[in-house]
């Protein structure tokens, strides 16, 4: 029986692939670095900063890299000062209230970017579970913060499912054991697929989610 739903963050309840991009574009290109969409998915998106700045800037300390993430989410904040939920995230978000669910945001974000963010779209007192990749021993995609979620819920893997909208946290929540959703706003819905989601959806609103929900409560 389906308890409890859990979501990635960025990509997932808003679409913020885009800022993150450019405020990465800016980030790097200080360091004589350019940055395109095929470098932004293949070592950015969905990934923590340190793992990030390690593979991109090896040359920084620990220190410098700490600095860099932190100008780089400054930066993010700035750019980000209107967002927009995803659609269909109020109608799912109705749907788990009225059916008394459980939920918990599971991300890599930085906790100031994930109460930002949060606190634009105006969903921080809806989710009294935030679960961050620095909380848990390993952030994604290993399935230590989905672990997590689950245990701070107290429901199985089995009572719940996830929607993702990247490679990394697809494999972090089906690592969890988790039956995970890809969501397609930043990777195509074939390498959400191959990443192990069980369905993709563009957003909230699809017909086919609301159906298999229907088909589970």
């Amino acid at each position: 029986m389906l308890t409890a739903i859990l979501f990635d963050l960025d990509g997932t309840l808003v679409n913020t692939d885009p800022l993150h991009f450019r405020a990465w574009q800016a980030t790097l290109a200080s360091f004589g670095r350019d940055l395109d969409q095929a470098g932004y998915d293949r070592y950015i998106s969905g990934r923590q900063n340190v793992e990030i700045l390690q593979d991109l800037l090896p040359q920084l300390s620990v220190a410098e890299a700490e600095e860099v993430a932190r100008q780089k989410e400054a930066h993010f904040r700035q750019l980000a000062a209107d967002l927009q939920p995803l659609a269909g995230v109020d109608r799912i978000l109705d749907w788990v209230a009225a059916r008394q669910l459980k939920k918990a945001v599971v991300s890599n974000a930085p906790r100031a970017n994930a109460e930002f963010m949060l606190a634009a779209l105006k969903l921080a007192p809806l989710f009294p579970l935030v679960v961050l990749g620095e909380d848990a021993v390993r952030g994604k995609p290993d399935p230590a913060p989905y672990c997590l979620a689950l245990e701070r819920l107290e429901v199985t893997a089995a009572q719940a499912i996830a929607f993702e909208d990247s490679p990394t946290g697809i494999r972090a929540a089906t690592g969890a054991g988790l039956t995970t959703f890809g969501v397609a706003s930043t990777h195509a819905p074939e390498t959400l697929t191959a990443a192990g989601a069980i369905q993709v959806i563009p957003d909230f609103q699809a017909p086919e989610l609301w159906q298999w929900l229907a088909a589970e409560v």
